[in-house]
């Protein structure tokens, strides 16, 4: 079920009104908390299940699997057992991870190099929707309750609503479950602040998901089924065009998810934070899809050592040795993020791409230099953070053509594309003139509210105003609306 359809137009407002009707009944608080998440259950799996009923079969394994896990670790009579059962849930999660989203390219891959024939040799199964990002979400209990820093729940209900919350099911956040667990473990009481809050972050999302990426698709994949007899400021303005739409879409998502789970009294985590609005490559990417990243850093970085790696005694240079590990682990990251977006060289080469541009800033040790928002308490940059800003949305355009190409080959070959001489010539631009105007507002509107949680976080002003905005809001999606489309992230 997509969030721009009629379908979810229909489902959230039955769900919320029985969701709340159930959470104000008179019965006892344990047996309405039992059955505020057994709704909550449901309605997930019917959410998720539109898409294909079998789907559902896997969720509910791998959530049985880190729920049991979970008490077979806390039951553990020695760290060594505890260890067993928490790499054992970790091995079949990522087992399973493996053979619906890899199995199928790397054999054919390893068949192609060694000329074996892949007659019987492919399984060619559906890869579930959002798989990465529900069990990267299951992993995150098993090694918090490893680690002792939640203590493992016996309330089954609670924790497969955890998993399968429906906000957030298919594209995240990715929520850990020190912070989503103990919230299905507690009532919950309407806000109506957060509800109102809530509409006008999924109204936000509406707009960049439906007028900005699905406009930007439309032109960027013409464009991509020709590029290469596009002149070369076609192909930079659809690169530049994809940038937008990648953004438009998954963060168009992750606001919807965010503002509908406050409907429920459920708060997510912040996923993105402006990253367009960036100075260098590091704070990018501590503003871009931030569930992700923070994921990796925890569970994968430091446990490798992390910025502040252990140095043997015998280790004669250790400063060089230090920066030695970070850099080591710096790619691990990448590399490991690239291929979690899926089965494609062009999404190693991706990762990679980022790994060496992270590596300037590492060894100068300046990776941690922007941790505040840009032109804090000024309404316009200065000269240098403008060219900072230009100088790193270029280079992640750059990126994203590696992203969006199906082979490492037509990754290069749109780059050389885009440095012929008649780059300086005026792009193809027929019909997408209004998607520049809604673009400027895009940007407009999330530099000056920069500093909020998301970019029409207006309580404060006056109500007439509020209205007028939701009005135009609303006019603006039906009357520039794009074709409906499913949400890039949904293949990862």
């Amino acid at each position: 079920m997509l969030f721009n359809s009629i379908e979810f137009a229909v489902f959230l407002p039955l769900v919320f009104l029985i969701y709340w009707a159930i959470g104000y009944a008179h019965i006892n608080d344990n047996l309405k908390l039992l059955l505020q998440n057994a709704f909550v259950l449901i309605a997930s799996y019917v959410f998720y299940g539109w898409w294909d009923w079998r789907f559902l079969l896997l969720i509910a394994f791998t959530s049985f699997c880190s729920w049991g896990s979970g008490l077979l670790i806390a039951k553990a009579h020695t760290s060594k057992a505890a260890k067993a059962w928490t790499t054992a849930n970790i091995v079949l999660n990522l087992g399973i991870l493996a053979i619906f989203k890899y199995y199928d390219f790397f054999t054919s891959e390893f068949c192609q190099l060694f000329g074996i024939s892949l007659e019987g040799l492919l399984i060619k199964i559906i890869l579930p929707v959002g798989i990465s990002f529900y069990t990267f979400q299951a992993l995150s209990y098993s090694i918090d309750v490893y680690r002792k820093k939640i203590e493992p729940t016996k309330d089954i209900t609670a924790f497969f609503a955890y998993i399968a919350f429906f906000p957030q099911l298919v594209a995240g956040p990715i929520e850990r479950a020190t912070n989503l667990l103990p919230q299905f473990l507690n009532n919950r009481k309407f806000s109506y602040d957060q509800a109102v809050d809530g509409m006008r972050q999924i109204l936000w999302g509406l707009f960049k998901k439906i007028v900005v990426a699905d406009n930007c698709a439309t032109y960027v994949d013409q464009v991509w089924a020709t590029y290469d007899t596009q002149t070369g400021s076609t192909l930079l303005l659809a690169a530049i065009l994809f940038t937008f739409q990648i953004y438009g879409d998954f963060s168009g998502y992750s606001d919807i998810a965010i503002g509908t789970a406050k409907l429920f009294g459920i708060k997510l985590m912040r996923n993105f934070n402006n990253p367009y609005f960036s100075r260098d490559i590091a704070e990018f990417w501590r503003r871009w899809h931030i569930s992700l990243t923070t994921w990796f850093r925890d569970y994968v970085y430091i446990p490798l050592g992390g910025s502040r790696p252990e140095v043997p005694v015998s280790i004669k240079n250790q400063e060089r040795y230090k920066k030695w590990i970070i850099v080591r682990n710096t790619f691990v990251i990448f590399l490991v993020s690239g291929i979690w977006h899926g089965a494609n060289w062009t999404f190693l080469a991706w990762g990679a791409f980022h790994a060496l541009l992270f590596l300037p800033l590492i060894l100068l040790g300046a990776n941690r230099k922007y941790t505040n928002q840009v032109a804090e308490g000024r309404i316009l940059p200065t000269w240098r953070e403008a060219v900072q800003m230009l100088l790193t949305f270029a280079l992640v355009v750059l990126g994203w053509i590696i992203f969006r190409a199906e082979t490492i080959t037509q990754a290069w070959e749109y780059m050389c594309g885009i440095c012929q001489s008649n780059i300086l010539s005026i792009p193809n631009h027929s019909g997408i003139n209004a998607l520049f105007i809604n673009l400027a507002l895009l940007i407009v509107v999330e530099w000056f509210l920069r500093d909020k949680q998301h970019s029409l976080d207006i309580a404060n002003l006056p109500a007439y105003l509020r209205y007028a905005i939701y009005f135009g809001m609303c006019f603006i999606i039906i009357a520039f609306g794009g074709n409906t489309v499913n949400f890039i992230y949904f293949q990862f």
